[in-house]
């Protein structure tokens, strides 16, 4: 007796597979713009809370610490090291502030801006595993500033490196007038659309200060937490393992290709934030490892010092000084760090350890922010301004 010839299923042609696959990558596309945007919203909803405090923040300061604490609480009240740093630069071509003072300001600018890393890993945590991969990779930036604050600022204190450094490249640099300002095609873009929103808020409505800061504050938050969700998804299904693979592969073979990506990408958009928000949602969805992502993420602190150098171009020697301290400073922290693998897995491992107890107890998600961001830049600005 013959058994009945077995049925199989077609196997699906390569066109009809681009064809479902098409319209998922066309959604991402809109999701990350979404995503975009809400960091955007995000970013002017707490400039508009801190538009008052943060033009004050910088006049008066002597202290090293202070100033550092200074430079962290400007970049977390207008979420951009880009718009702190041109601030620095603006201040010291102006002499409103000398070169020595603003070096540790420029150092702290470095940690502020990874709070934004940190409000965008929130979009997961009601998925363990994703929330904990999420978060690791936020806080390695973090950890990784961290380290090198710790290491150069005590350095620049006793020998003042930095600047002479920067001071020496400066003199040795010609220096011209041109318009310091520069907007990507890519940043104006996510302007746009988040200019839709800040114009219901504050037209239509007509909140301004406080409520209006606030409302496009949590309207970013929930844009990036649903956005997130979606992203993760449509991520596993357009990324297939095979490719997985090859993007981590060809990123595990060369540390220097991959610092390079995160250099250009941020020097495209103007913003670190950007770079480093983007490989959150890559990592929580298992598609890049927190060790690939890692060296793209010093690129993206390579890259974002691109605007503080254009700003200086059209100040004075001094200007241009501080934004090579910038330049100096982020590069000779990668080297330090990412070239020794031993060293390079103290922020890795650090930033794991924290994730994996912020997912047991997500009051820490809350007190680290506190603590790190807020907490210790103001008692620090405080005690020794």
């Amino acid at each position: 007796m013959t058994s009945p010839p077995q049925e199989f299923a077609p196997t699906p042609e390569p066109e009809a597979t681009q064809v479902r696959i098409l319209p998922r990558i066309v959604l991402l596309v809109v999701l990350l713009y979404l995503f975009l945007v809400a960091i955007n919203l995000l970013s002017g909803g707490i400039k508009v809370l801190g538009a008052d405090t943060a033009g004050g923040l910088f006049s008066g300061i002597q202290h090293p610490l202070a100033a550092l604490a200074v430079g962290i609480l400007g970049t977390v009240l207008v979420q951009s090291s880009s718009v702190t740093t041109s601030t620095i630069v603006a201040l010291v071509g102006s002499g409103e502030i000398d070169v020595v003072t603003a070096v540790p300001m420029i150092m702290g600018a470095n940690i502020g801006t990874t709070i934004t890393n940190t409000l965008v890993s929130v979009g997961s945590i009601g998925r363990k595993a994703d929330f904990t991969r999420a978060f690791a990779a936020a806080t390695v930036h973090d950890f990784f500033n961290l380290i090198a604050v710790a290491i150069f600022l005590p350095l620049q204190l006793a020998t003042g490196f930095l600047d002479k450094a920067a001071g020496y490249l400066a003199n040795a640099l010609p220096l011209g007038v041109v318009d310091g300002d520069y907007d990507s095609p890519i940043k104006a873009s996510i302007k746009a659309g988040s200019k839709v929103v800040k114009a219901l808020v504050q037209d239509v409505f007509g909140w301004s200060g406080w409520l209006a800061g606030g409302t496009m504050i949590v309207i970013g938050l929930a844009i990036i937490i649903v956005s997130l969700t979606l992203i993760t998804k449509n991520m596993r299904v357009v990324i297939a393992q095979r490719a997985e693979r090859a993007i981590n592969r060809a990123l595990k073979k060369s540390g220097i290709f991959a610092i390079a990506i995160g250099t250009v990408i941020t020097m495209g958009v103007q913003s670190s934030s950007i770079t480093t928000s983007l490989l959150v949602p890559l990592c929580a969805a298992g598609i890049l490892t927190l060790e690939n992502a890692f060296p793209v993420m010093l690129g993206a602190n390579i890259g974002t010092t691109i605007t503080a150098f254009l700003a200086s171009l059209a100040t004075d020697i001094h200007g241009l000084q501080i934004a090579l301290v910038h330049v100096i400073f982020n590069l000779l922290a990668t080297l330090l760090v990412y070239p020794f693998p031993a060293v390079r897995q103290i922020p890795i491992r650090l930033a794991q350890g924290l994730a994996v107890r912020a997912v047991e107890n997500k009051g820490l998600v809350v007190a680290y922010v506190l603590i790190v961001f807020v907490g210790l830049p103001l008692v620090s600005m405080f005690l020794f301004r």
